[in-house]
């Protein structure tokens, strides 16, 4: 095994945490865009009756998201138009739009704010979608994400995510840091704090939970934390290396590397931390697990063949079957919501870059221009992918639309950012 495989696998321990801590860190992620769709949907929104009560205003926040998606050409509607208002569709067409959100804020008696809002169609001059939610002040940032969620669906027929978190490690000084933000970066919160590394969380399929490797005990161990209570549990902590967890998409099982046997190989754990069972046994070091969509199969990443390659094995076991074979330096599977797409890191001419694979018709693409990419992870909606890279020498996340026209960059002011995983859609 190379020493720089090696290192991708086990340095990235260079990341940890201790107490659970509910309150925003000053330092928010700052968001840049570049590129555009293969077609931008114009859309003109008004701004929201009233929406200065609220701690948050609405229509920023809606323009912010559907800007950063890529796929939508906002148009300034210089207008407060209610969601009861009527409206001359035709006017909206000669400027441009195809699509027009309106709505309005109240304050209730009991200090929740009643957000109203439609979306309408102004080539059919119908309307599309709208609803009515009373949220707690807390919650006006999320109901506007939802808000946008539901005008990307209607207009563009996939699910959005503005409303889904994200989690990373940050460093800074001597301090590990496992955070949880909005999709936008924004409302962070300190899951974990420690002077020892943690690295690869990983989200439960119910978006409650986090896995995590942390050196706290001098060693790598997976612990589990319910993101609701604090609460942290011990999965695996057996002789030598445990880390890589990996959640099946039911929320019963981890898939996890472990050295306990000598050589690293993949097993799987309940998520209590019994039942372990072996799912590999080869003359190489297999790691870096990652369960199908379907949970069917276990992809991971081996040198069992004389290089870093990416294979798949049935989920009960079986013979593994290698999956890449473009380039000699594969790792990081990671498979996108609907199982057709696999993303991964190759290095070709000393450069570490994203790519995905249409595991179907074998054809693959490179999305990322930067040269030392890790962790890649898919959207909900599959129709981006979060990753980590380095910005001015220091840690940075970077988002890319599966097609590789839109590309986002996050980064904080102080401290490295890395280890990025994506959480599922919330119900």
């Amino acid at each position: 095994m190379s020493s720089v495989f090696n290192k991708i696998i086990f340095s990235a321990a260079l990341l940890a945490m201790g107490s659970l801590l509910h309150t925003p860190v000053q330092a928010q992620l700052r968001v840049e865009v570049s590129g555009v769709g293969s077609s931008q949907i114009p859309v003109a929104i008004a701004a929201f009756a009233d929406e200065i009560l609220a701690p948050q205003q609405i229509t920023s926040i809606i323009k912010d998201d559907l800007n950063r998606s890529g796929y939508f050409k906002i148009i300034d509607a210089d207008a407060v138009i209610t969601e009861t208002a009527s409206v001359n569709f035709d006017e909206w067409r000669k400027r441009g739009a195809e699509a027009l959100v309106v709505g309005s804020v109240q304050r209730l008696a009991d200090g929740r704010f009643d957000v109203r809002y439609r979306l309408l169609d102004t080539v059919k001059s119908v309307s599309l979608s709208g609803f009515s939610v009373a949220t707690p002040p807390t919650n006006t940032r999320l109901t506007a994400h939802k808000i946008a969620d539901d005008i990307y669906e209607k207009l563009t027929g996939v699910p959005g995510a503005f409303a889904t978190r994200i989690a990373y490690v940050t460093k800074a000084g001597n301090e590990y840091r496992l955070e949880v933000a909005d999709a936008d970066g924004d409302g962070i919160k300190v899951a974990l704090r420690s002077n020892e590394p943690i690295i690869s969380p990983a989200w439960s399929a119910d978006g409650t939970k986090v896995a995590y490797v942390s050196f706290e005990a001098k060693k790598p161990v997976v612990w589990v934390q319910n993101l609701v209570t604090g609460e942290r549990r011990i999965v695996a902590n057996f002789k030598g290396n445990n880390s890589a967890p990996a959640w099946s998409p039911d929320g019963s099982r981890l898939a996890v590397a472990l050295s306990r046997d000598g050589l690293t190989q993949i097993y799987t754990v309940n998520a209590d931390g019994s039942g372990l069972q072996k799912l590999t046994s080869s003359s190489g070091i297999d790691t870096e697990p990652q369960f199908s969509a379907d949970g069917q199969s276990v992809y991971f990443l081996s040198d069992r063949g004389g290089s870093p390659q990416i294979y798949r094995i049935n989920a009960s076991g079986g013979e593994a079957k290698r999956v890449t074979f473009n380039g000699s330096y594969n790792i990081t599977p990671r498979i996108s919501p609907d199982g057709r797409t696999l993303a991964y890191i190759s290095r070709r001419d000393n450069k570490f870059q994203l790519y995905v694979l249409d595991l179907a018709t074998g054809q693959e693409q490179r999305l990322s221009d930067t040269t030392k990419d890790e962790s890649p992870s898919f959207s909900p909606n599959g129709r981006y992918i979060m990753y980590a890279t380095e910005s001015g020498r220091r840690g940075a996340l970077a988002v890319v639309s599966v097609d590789g026209k839109v590309k986002q960059k996050l980064t904080v002011q102080a401290g490295d950012i890395r280890e990025p995983t994506w959480g599922p859609f919330m119900k």
